[in-house]
């Protein structure tokens, strides 16, 4: 044999090496595949893959790869999200459903009973803007068990929802964490109250509660920024319109937003409103309860005097009463709403000849002078709040005036911490 030569020369020109370190592929391949090497090794991986996330979570450094929202390096992130880290997979309420792409039907779960229609879209469906899941739920391409449905209608556990074809808008380019940061600090600077389930804001005048045609920034869509390390985004529990101001509620989780639903559809709710209207009613207490319905105009939509039985009409009550006057021109009034129709209190307002002072769609009295040194807006403030926690207990929460009501209130002498006489109001 030739000098220096590890073995016989291969057809090809190569060498074969020669020896114990010679490697059989046929044999290796069969190894691979013996079911004992295969589980072997799987529980190696699985081995290593928890022992990397203790590090992860044990360590305070910050990891190589981009931060996410919640503060946790990518890398962490996938391995959290992974199913194979607790043997568990997400519901199908805390998991985000692919933007489908033909008609097809889905189950409600068990996290999902009780959920009105369109809420139920907008968790399923993240970033489907709010006003298309109203326009398919209206046309009737979404259905229940096969009928039609209307948004605020609630699901139950089991039920089957068609889910026709969905449009979303592709997201704009921005920085999605610099957005989430000032959004996050927005919401904690106008917080009047917050515990591990409940979140109650003080909403300015102005800022919308939800998207809408022309709607850019809202508080639903700043909730985003407050998900938690679950994946738990806080959802709405009532809404205020755009230019009310005062206290609305949040639930930071499943299990609050049930609870605090619930209190609602039985108006065990306590809800009082400030307000500052035309003239002075009489008498200075009572009850005013009408039907309301909605109707369509050329360039907006508001609620009227409606018949009973007629189409569309809900039966609203509300209680007023006069705080105090100035002279027979205005008059500061506490309301108390025991249902919650849609512009309630600024239609019964209305309705008895004392509209809400700076209110464009309600105030129709003709040659009437704001007094000077007001400012044109919506005098209605969500004062306080009263609801059981979902937990035990009462959350009872107070909102300031906002900024205009305080200079109005300066200017007619009028002071905010006088009684409110509508504590006696009855509750139904």
């Amino acid at each position: 044999m030739a000098r220096g030569r590890k073995g016989p020369r291969q057809p090809g020109g190569g060498k074969q090496i020669a020896g114990p370190r010679h490697h059989d592929r046929g044999r290796r391949d069969a190894m691979r595949r013996h079911p004992e090497v295969r589980a072997k090794r799987a529980s190696k991986g699985d081995g290593r893959r928890k022992s990397a996330l203790a590090a992860v979570r044990r360590s305070d450094a910050p990891m190589s790869g981009k931060p996410d929202i919640g503060g946790r390096s990518s890398f962490e992130t996938r391995l959290r999200r992974a199913p194979q880290d607790d043997g568990e997979s997400a519901s199908p309420a805390a998991r985000p459903t692919a933007m489908p792409t033909g008609v097809h039907t889905v189950t409600v779960s068990a996290d999902e009973d009780g959920m009105r229609l369109d809420r139920f879209f907008e968790a399923r469906f993240p970033g489907l803007a709010f006003s298309h899941i109203q326009r398919i739920i209206r046309k009737g391409e979404v259905r229940l068990d096969g009928k039609r449905a209307q948004p605020k209608d609630r699901l139950r556990q089991g039920q089957a929802v068609r889910i026709p074809p969905l449009k979303i808008e592709p997201p704009k380019v921005r920085e999605v964490a610099g957005e989430d940061e000032k959004n996050r600090a927005f919401l904690k600077s106008i917080a009047l109250y917050e515990d591990d389930d409940v979140l109650v804001l003080n909403k300015p005048l102005g800022l919308a509660v939800q998207g809408g045609p022309g709607i850019v920034r809202h508080v639903d869509g700043m909730l985003e920024a407050l998900r938690d390390r679950h994946g738990q985004r806080p959802r709405l529990v009532h809404r205020l319109d755009k230019d009310t101001a005062g206290c609305l509620l949040v639930a930071k989780s499943r299990f609050a937003a049930a609870a605090l639903s619930k209190t609602f559809r039985s108006r065990a709710a306590r809800k009082i409103y400030w307000a500052l209207v035309a003239g002075v009613p009489r008498p200075k207490q009572g009850r005013i309860s009408t039907f309301l319905a909605k109707e369509e105009r050329a360039d907006e939509s508001l609620m009227r005097i409606a018949r009973h039985g007629e189409e569309g009409a809900s039966h609203a009550v509300t209680y007023y009463a006069v705080v105090e006057t100035a002279g027979q021109k205005l008059s500061w009034l506490s309301l108390k709403p025991v249902t919650g129709r849609t512009h309630q209190l600024r239609a019964h307002m209305a309705h008895i000849g004392h509209p809400i002072v700076g209110d464009e769609k309600y105030f129709r009295i003709e040659n009437w002078e704001l007094p000077g040194g007001m400012q044109n807006r919506l005098h209605l403030l969500a004062r306080r709040i009263a609801v059981p926690h979902p937990r035990g207990g009462t959350i009872d929460v107070t909102a300031p005036l906002p900024p205009h009501m305080q200079q109005s209130w300066n200017l007619l002498g009028f002071e905010a911490a006088r009684y409110d006489p509508i504590v006696e109001a009855p509750e139904k």
